[in-house]
């Protein structure tokens, strides 16, 4: 079977198991119908400013919450996931940009596994400005920490120059600054648009990882 939204195609169904009366297709159908169900919106906020406000609408960037569902990732010093610290901060991030009157895409705004090759499609779809995807990192020796910013080896203008920004974001909220990398990570090489990858901390590290579960932590980040 096919899969339709609004009349329009939006792929093969995959799997499908019904009980009590109701169909249950795979959760990896969940981005592809959310991303074919956009609406469009106007602007509420006010134009006193338009060199402010106006130009950031219509703005597409793509927010990318690290592993999910079944894939924990990296497991904290304090025993938590990194799935579940990622979101949070990522859910944080796109409050903010829409504030800002950014329109902003979620791979994922819950529990739910996506594979990696789907998460650039998303924006590669999107048409997006930009792909962020967030991370916190973990390594065998506990002393490490700070936050870390990736982008592919052969990455555009425009991603370097992302990563520095953020980078001198991040610099601002005191948590040490491990430099800017190049990483062939999926979501990074797969996408269009200029794309970063931001591991926020080290959860192997238990102060810092104490500090990424805090929400005044994760705001501020």
């Amino acid at each position: 079977g096919r899969v339709y939204v609004n009349g329009t195609p939006i792929g093969p169904t995959g799997p499908v198991h019904q009980a009590g009366g109701k169909y249950f297709v795979s959760e990896t159908l969940i981005p592809k119908i959310r991303s074919a169900m956009t609406v469009s919106l106007t602007p509420s906020f006010p134009h006193t400013d338009p060199a402010v406000t106006t130009p950031k609408y219509g703005r597409i960037v793509v927010i990318d919450p690290g592993h999910g569902g079944r894939d924990p990732g990296a497991i904290s010093y304090s025993g938590y996931h990194e799935k579940e610290v990622v979101l949070n901060i990522a859910r944080r991030v796109a409050a903010y940009l829409r504030q800002d009157g950014v329109r902003v895409i979620m791979t994922r705004d819950s529990d739910v596994y996506i594979e990696l090759d789907e998460r650039a499609n998303i924006a590669n779809r999107a048409g997006a400005d930009l792909f962020v995807s967030i991370h916190a990192d973990s390594h065998n020796d506990r002393s490490h920490q700070g936050f870390s910013i990736y982008v592919a080896r052969s990455a555009s203008w425009a991603s370097k120059t992302t990563a520095r920004n953020i980078e001198s974001a991040l610099v601002q909220t005191g948590v040490q600054n491990k430099g800017i990398r190049n990483a062939d990570f999926r979501v990074l090489v797969n996408t269009t648009c200029p794309a970063v990858l931001v591991e926020c901390g080290y959860l192997s590290n238990p102060g810092e990882s104490a500090k990424l579960y805090d929400n005044r932590h994760q705001d501020r980040l």
